[in-house]
């Protein structure tokens, strides 16, 4: 076993990045679907100049990490997380989470961080929790089709799609006076495509069917909510506005015209407040 891998109970290889003096608070970043660590970039330099350990890892199938077949759930997914941070026996951490990575937050504090006494705080960002799926009791949701039409383009032209995600919704590139970077949604694309199909294939039914409600309900630390009020992919109405009314302490963000993908496009903006709120 290779210094940045951890093997989980399972025996999948987990890839992780550990940055900055061991002796300092460490932020530890949870990457969205179908990315890897390496979305982090603005994030992690940012916070290793600022004093700060910090530690992301490739979720199973992403980025770096073993393109095993079976587990692509959020309860693997919180699991491997937290093989990781028992590796390195991480305390007072604070957890930041992006999209799916946001649930993978979620999952990860109310099932091991918590628990463990490892959490300080966290931080969902444009996270896909409670639940993103329209059922009877969540009648906001989006319908299943939306999500099959996710698979069938995954399934038919895997790059075509990343590539489509990337110029147009992701990072609001479609939207009207805006201007795309091509190293941007390139950058999305070589993340997306290091991982495996069958990852990202079945991982779209873990971050839009899982109900994260007893989750959000039992985180107790403090959690901030961030959302763009223009994020085509994850709804602000039926994501945040709904998880931080079950947080016990949870405080709300709104960032008026940001994407989905406002951490990379709008990261002066959004490092200012997290390094905030991680003083505060």
């Amino acid at each position: 076993m290779t210094e940045n891998f951890v093997k989980t109970k399972d025996g999948v290889e987990i890839f992780y990045k550990d940055w900055g003096s061991k002796d300092t608070q460490p932020i530890v970043f949870h990457h969205g679907w179908p990315l890897s660590s390496d979305d982090w970039d603005a994030q992690m330099l940012f916070f290793v100049q600022h004093g700060f350990r910090v530690i992301a890892h490739d979720r199973r199938g992403h980025g770096r990490s073993a393109q095993v077949s079976e587990g692509h759930d959020m309860d693997h997914y919180a699991a491997d997380a937290a093989a990781v941070f028992e590796h390195l026996n991480l305390k007072n951490a604070v957890h930041i989470g992006h999209s799916t990575g946001g649930g993978e937050v979620a999952r990860y504090v109310a099932k091991f961080g918590q628990p463990q006494g490892r959490v300080a705080k966290a931080v969902l960002v444009g996270a896909v929790p409670p639940l993103m799926l329209k059922t009877e009791s969540n009648p906001g949701g989006l319908p299943l089709e939306v999500f099959d039409g996710f698979r069938a383009a995954l399934a038919a032209n895997r790059s075509q799609f990343f590539l489509d995600v990337a110029s147009g919704p992701f990072y609001g590139f479609n939207r009207d006076g805006a201007k795309p970077s091509q190293g941007i949604i390139n950058n999305w694309w070589r993340q997306g495509m290091m991982g495996s199909a069958k990852a990202h294939y079945d991982g779209i039914k873990a971050f839009s069917e899982t109900d994260q409600t007893e989750d959000l309900k039992h985180i107790t630390v403090p959690t901030l909510v961030m959302h763009g009020d223009d994020d085509q992919l994850v709804p602000i109405e039926d994501s945040s506005k709904l998880s931080v009314k079950l947080l016990k302490n949870g405080t709300l963000k709104i960032y008026r015209g940001f994407s989905h993908g406002m951490l990379t496009v709008n990261a002066d903006v959004l490092n200012a407040d997290l390094l905030a709120f991680i003083k505060s």
